[in-house]
């Protein structure tokens, strides 16, 4: 294939590498910074038939406006808050995403964040580090995970696999959803202050979105109570995030393991010196295996489409 035979596509913020060289075998590529002035992009970079991004970046209608000629939109993220999906639909834009093939290593990460925070992990990992326990430190005796009444906030593909793996441990496993899901063996609770209520451990793995912003408020965060612990591994915007540093300041809650945030890369301040909330920078499905499968399904994707052939993980 010759260069000018290459569809030009828009690499919009920074990419993972091999996507990145992946990419450009294939295609004519423009990269743009995800805070460039869209309106001044060159002729060139206006001829792109699809935009390729992170879920974090997404794609604004302003995004789409400045590409006359887009096409599609080949997310690396299962997420798609950040993408303007109504705007697509309207101007004929398809989307695509990368769900399943991250959803055991973010599943585990949940289950890690789980142990870490009930636990006390990272802060007796600081203990030793600090010389702390040498001079005579005692750590304080830790919650337990065993016989925990475990609920997900969100039972989709990442929340069932999250339950799967704390069936053998959980007291009981329950969820709360929009609506109830069929098959599935755990319980249902309809009420969002009943389910916070009645876990010992929320998980939140729902999708994010208008629709979930701050779904997790101050009502949900006391339900949850002074013993309760809180994991989010879905969008830091799911949390009222203001809420949940004050309930865990005033110990309101027992604890979070936290891999999101609401304004990432910036945590709040509060939460850097807190010793029983456990952080990650937005890890769930950064392992090598996962991240070089979900840049194989976005060029499949991307194939397919340029090909005249049936997307593989269509949104819209």
């Amino acid at each position: 294939m010759t260069d000018a035979q290459r569809p030009p596509i828009v690499a919009y913020g920074p990419l993972y590498p091999y996507l990145t060289q992946q990419l450009e075998r294939r295609f004519t590529v423009h990269a743009v910074a995800a805070d460039a002035d869209l309106a001044a992009l060159p002729p060139p970079v206006r001829e792109a038939r699809a935009l390729v991004s992170f879920g974090s970046v997404g794609a604004s209608a302003a995004a789409m406006d400045a590409l006359p000629r887009l096409e599609m939109i080949g997310l690396f993220s299962v997420g798609y808050d950040k993408v303007d999906v109504d705007h697509a639909r309207a101007n004929g834009i398809r989307v695509t995403n990368t769900p399943d093939v991250l959803t055991d290593d973010v599943a585990d990460l949940a289950v890690g964040l789980l142990y870490a925070t009930i636990r006390n992990i990272a802060a007796n990992d600081r203990m030793v580090r600090s010389g702390a326990w040498a001079r005579g430190g005692k750590p304080p005796l830790s919650g337990r995970v065993t016989g925990s009444r475990i609920g997900i906030l969100g039972l989709g593909r990442i929340g069932r696999a999250i339950a799967k793996r704390l069936e053998p441990v959980a007291g009981e496993i329950l969820y709360h959803n929009r609506r109830e899901a069929v098959d599935t063996p755990y319980r249902y609770v309809a009420d969002p202050i009943d389910f916070a209520r009645a876990s010992d451990v929320l998980i939140v793995a729902t999708s994010g979105g208008p629709e979930a912003a701050k779904l997790v408020d101050t009502a949900m965060l006391d339900a949850l109570g002074p013993e309760g612990v809180i994991v989010n591994i879905s969008r830091g915007g799911v949390i009222d995030e203001e809420a949940m540093v004050a309930a865990l300041a005033d110990k309101r809650i027992a604890g979070a393991g936290l891999d999101v945030f609401a304004h990432e890369p910036h945590v709040p301040e509060a939460l850097l010196t807190m010793d029983h909330v456990v952080l990650q920078p937005h890890q769930g499905s950064a392992t090598v295996h996962t991240r070089k499968a979900m840049a194989d399904l976005v060029l499949a994707n991307l194939d397919a489409w340029f090909a005249g052939e049936k997307l593989l993980t269509p949104v819209v």
